[in-house]
């Protein structure tokens, strides 16, 4: 109860960050973009991940609110790192179910992107399998209107939730982003490999980009490069950074560019 009375105002309080963890191109090893990641800066407890408050957030009904906050300042943000020359970098934004469901998703989106003036090819959106299936022809019609945005549609912890090839080639999505649980061990479970070898050939033959998330060792890098993916995002890299972190992170890139 505490914990929820605070939350309320943390946004008016400024507790709220954003921070970014890079999203990397295997091939050129380059950064590409980066996924938004909410924190809470606690004044008590810390930096908190939102793994420790966003399901309280949903069951306080203030989650619609932050995640439109948070939508508005990853844009801005990825405004200014294109500004900055860092060269057109996509930002991902999470979108939970209550968003997903509230109806006015294309307008926050919409919203968000001229007031930021983030071109639409720049803003991805991330969706989970469940929040997808729970309502098969209502979700189709969203994410059709959110493509007539220009924005990219990208399915997150792919292989984990209620996947069904049938719907799935029906779904206007771009990108698969595969789950840390199938990575973790490559590559030396040959089922986890296979597992990702398919997910990443299902994408490719349906004309969707494959990312794989949680990558945290070189062995495990080399495995998705000989197995097709497009991008990776992980410890590895980096995790997620504070905005003025990520783009000294990004500075350095273009420093030691050839």
């Amino acid at each position: 109860m505490t914990l929820g009375s605070q939350l309320r105002g943390a946004v008016k309080r400024g507790e709220l960050r954003v921070h970014y963890q890079p999203k990397v191109d295997i091939k050129t090893n380059r950064i590409v973009g980066a996924e938004a990641l909410l924190r809470w800066n606690h004044p008590e407890l810390g930096i908190l991940p939102p793994g420790q408050f966003i399901a309280l957030a949903e069951d306080l009904g203030l989650i619609s609110g932050i995640g439109q906050w948070v939508m508005a300042l990853a844009c801005r943000d990825a405004v200014n790192w294109i500004r900055a020359g860092f060269g057109d970098l996509r930002v991902a934004v999470n979108i939970a179910k209550p968003q997903f469901e509230s109806g006015d998703l294309c307008d926050v989106v919409r919203q968000a992107m001229q007031d930021s003036g983030l071109p639409p090819k720049q803003l991805v959106l991330e969706l989970t399998e469940s929040m997808l299936m729970d309502n098969v022809e209502a979700s189709q019609a969203l994410m059709a209107d959110l493509k007539k945005l220009g924005v990219t549609l990208s399915i997150d912890d792919f292989g984990t939730g209620y996947s069904s090839l049938s719907y799935l080639k029906s779904f206007p999505l771009d990108e698969l982003k595969i789950d840390r649980s199938f990575v973790v061990d490559l590559p030396g479970v040959k089922s986890d490999v296979a597992i990702v070898r398919t997910i990443i050939e299902l994408g490719h033959r349906l004309g969707m980009s494959v990312i794989a998330e949680g990558i945290e060792t070189s062995e495990q890098l080399h495995c998705l490069a000989r197995l097709g993916c497009d991008r990776y995002q992980g410890f590895l890299c980096s995790k997620a950074l504070p905005v003025e972190e990520f783009m000294e992170l990004l500075a350095g890139q273009e420093a030691t560019a050839p």
